[in-house]
């Protein structure tokens, strides 16, 4: 039986290292995605999921679920949340079904995906995952 609920922790960044030169820090947005090329984005992707691998590596996530995004960021600056939920959403999802926590991330298993406001938390930087095992009756159906 699967576990019913798992809070994840999440970075904002990650650290890559260099041979000849200081560790390149790799923002999780869409602006770094997209400003980055293929090598340096698959290798950022790689650096995450070893973050992230202990805290769901022999845990089974019983589906469908629901997640509930919120990103705790460490200045008052403007932040477009959905830049950043994006990237770790994606490398996320990705982890946990190559560590086999489900079958797949699909809508089939994955049904609602929340987006929580963005609380300030000086020098604290992440983004929290609240992932809920929710039972289904069918599909939502409208009066139309």
């Amino acid at each position: 039986m699967g576990c019913k609920e798992i809070r994840i922790i999440s970075p904002r960044a990650v650290m890559l290292p260099r041979v000849r030169s200081a560790d390149k820090k790799i923002y999780l947005n869409m602006n770094s995605y997209g400003n980055t090329n293929t090598f340096t984005n698959n290798s950022a992707k790689k650096a995450y999921k070893e973050l992230i691998m202990p805290q769901i590596e022999g845990v089974e996530i019983q589906t469908p679920v629901e997640i509930t995004y919120q990103i705790f960021k460490p200045t008052n600056r403007k932040l477009d949340k959905m830049n950043t939920i994006a990237v770790v959403s994606k490398y996320l999802l990705d982890a946990i079904t190559e560590a086999g926590c489900w079958s797949d991330d699909s809508d089939e298993f994955i049904k609602t995906e929340t987006l929580l406001p963005t609380v300030y938390d000086k020098n604290n930087g992440r983004v929290e995952i609240l992932i809920k095992s929710i039972t289904v009756n069918g599909p939502i159906r409208t009066n139309s």
